[in-house]
């Protein structure tokens, strides 16, 4: 049996304030599911500084170990954001003025010194594919790195458009069953069965519910049938201890 082809990526998410705190990221959960429902699965992401050899250093270790890198943040107007400029200079590729994007920013006129603030948002690297927004100049597509703004709707709108050019495989799904027992309980139990289906991921959370301790048991993988499989076991498992619960019900 050949083995099953699995296509990956790594999000690397740009700008100081969301380290600082001062922004909270809610580009990731969406980045991941709608990802992973065109069969790319997630598999690493990294928040790092406006900083060159930061975000150089990063791309060029994503991209070696990862199909995709997507970035966030960094594509504006002002003197941090520098997204363009670094993916630029680790593709080696030169970085120039997309007349496109300049027509865009021209459409709305501006003194000079804010029209050469917006003109930034026209650099891109040679050979990139432009990824425009229905309001005005968007983020862009370079070998395996694709490069999306920070602010959440026009990030989602831009991932909308590039998704049907990607090359997915099966996407990730899963199966869930909670019970009120502890982690402790079924550790070693847990670990057997993990051990016997190596094909898929097995996750426990503990939580609280009506005052009492439980813990959900959730299967990821990609065949369907062996995910009903491996849940009817843990679902066996865990009432051979516990009571099994729907913590939506």
């Amino acid at each position: 049996m050949s083995e099953e082809r699995v296509v990956t990526a790594c999000v690397l998410i740009i700008g100081n304030e969301i380290l600082s705190g001062r922004t909270q990221d809610v580009n990731l959960a969406h980045l991941a599911t709608e990802l992973n429902e065109h069969g790319i699965q997630v598999r690493e992401a990294r928040v790092i500084p406006d900083d060159e050899n930061e975000i150089i250093t990063a791309l060029n270790a994503c991209r070696a170990r990862y199909d995709y890198v997507f970035t966030t943040g960094g594509i504006g107007p002002t003197h941090d954001d520098i997204t363009a400029e670094c993916v630029a200079k680790a593709l080696g590729r030169n970085l120039y003025s997309h007349p496109d994007i300049e027509a865009l920013v021209r459409r709305r006129e501006a003194p000079p010194s804010v029209m050469a603030a917006r003109m930034r948002m026209a650099l891109v690297p040679e050979g990139a594919e432009l990824l425009t927004f229905s309001f005005g100049p968007g983020g862009f597509v370079v070998d395996d790195v694709i490069v999306l703004a920070g602010v959440p709707r026009i990030m989602r709108e831009m991932l909308t458009s590039v998704l049907p050019k990607l090359k997915g495989a099966k996407p990730v799904r899963s199966r869930t069953v909670s019970a009120y027992v502890t982690e402790t309980q079924i550790a070693a139990p847990l670990r057997d069965i993990q051990d016997r289906f190596e094909q898929v991921a097995i996750g426990s959370y503990p939580f609280t519910h009506e005052g009492k301790f439980a813990t959900s048991l959730v299967v990821r993988g990609t065949d369907a049938d062996l995910l009903d499989s491996v849940c009817g076991e843990m679902e066996q498992l865990l009432r051979g201890i516990g009571e099994v619960f729907d913590p939506e019900s």
